[in-house]
């Protein structure tokens, strides 16, 4: 009997893995999107620090994006258990938010000329370079902007977590969620670290010394990695602009009938590759839209409920 027993639990065990296996594989699927403007927004936080404090910045951000989950994992996982309704308003309003945000990085790209953008470059090589910067200080902020993001970002993944596994028991819930969160970090930051590391790497082939086909490989590939990283920081922030739109537009379409009855016909019709490009044109222009009717509402409420100072 006790030897039955046993066998069952393990069996137990195994099936409720293969649900989280399952599960995680679904939810990754979902955050997707996210997940590449994570990427994209933090390599960008800490590109502008000193090459030999790259690396601890990143681990500081790591460690504040574990601790941004620690609270969000449990508050999530609360709300499916008593208050499931929530789930989608939080992702519509999390859908939002996506969309404005990418609306706000085109505004910002848009309002500021070529100019403008090398002129802020330079004045920040030049305070890296400075002695008497204090870029301790500097350094610090970095951090706090990149862990703030994290948690607007981290409460995404985890909400649309839930949304797509919310059929699930709780305890596979619990089990996703916590593989998730985990998988997202370590993945998200160790890229990271590769990614604003890949020019120190190159350097690092470049200066070898001695002679033969080996060491022209390596000048090679460091040469090509010295190439690669600003094409690649480049290229993670357009896709990262598109995941915004492509994520945030995808949500709000799920909660808004007739977009979402939309992309069902063109799949029942049509099916296939036109299904995937027509129902991403129809998130992409969703989000857009929904970015903009956000930043217009954001920028008249502040011009008027922000009262001006004395004196202006």
């Amino acid at each position: 009997m006790a030897g039955s027993s046993l066998l069952l639990l393990i069996d137990d065990i195994a099936a409720v893995l293969d649900d989280v296996a399952v599960m995680t594989k679904v939810a990754a699927k979902k955050t997707a999107g996210v997940l590449g403007d994570d990427l994209a927004l933090n390599a960008e936080q800490v590109a502008g620090v000193r090459a030999e404090r790259e690396l601890p910045v990143v681990w500081a951000v790591a460690k504040g994006s574990f601790i941004n989950k620690a609270i969000l994992v449990p508050a999530a996982l609360l709300i499916s258990a008593f208050v499931p309704w929530l789930i989608t308003p939080l992702l519509m309003i999390g859908g939002l938010y996506l969309c404005f945000e990418g609306v706000e990085k085109l505004a910002h790209k848009l309002m500021h000329s070529d100019a403008e953008e090398k002129a802020e470059h330079d004045a920040l090589e030049a305070a890296l370079h400075n002695p008497y910067v204090n870029m301790a200080e500097y350094e610090q902020e970095k951090i706090k902007g990149a862990i703030r993001t994290d948690f607007v970002l981290s409460a995404e993944i985890i909400v649309i977590t839930l949304g797509a596994i919310s059929a699930a028991a709780f305890t596979v819930q619990v089990a996703a969620v916590v593989a998730v969160a985990i998988i997202m970090t370590v993945g998200v930051y160790g890229f990271v670290a590769l990614i604003v590391k890949l020019d120190d790497m190159g350097l690092h082939l470049l200066q070898k010394q001695g002679q033969g086909s080996w060491l022209r490989f390596q000048h090679k590939l460091g040469t090509g990695l010295l190439l690669t990283a600003p094409v690649l920081m480049k290229v993670l922030a357009v896709v990262g602009t598109v995941a915004m739109f492509l994520v945030g537009g995808g949500i709000l379409a799920h909660g808004l009938p007739f977009v979402h009855g939309l992309e069902h016909s063109i799949e029942y019709y049509y099916g296939g590759v036109v299904a995937v490009i027509g129902g991403s044109l129809i998130n992409m222009v969703l989000g857009v839209l929904a970015g903009a009717a956000a930043l217009l509402v954001v920028t008249l409420g502040g011009k008027l409920f922000v009262k001006p100072k004395a004196g202006h």
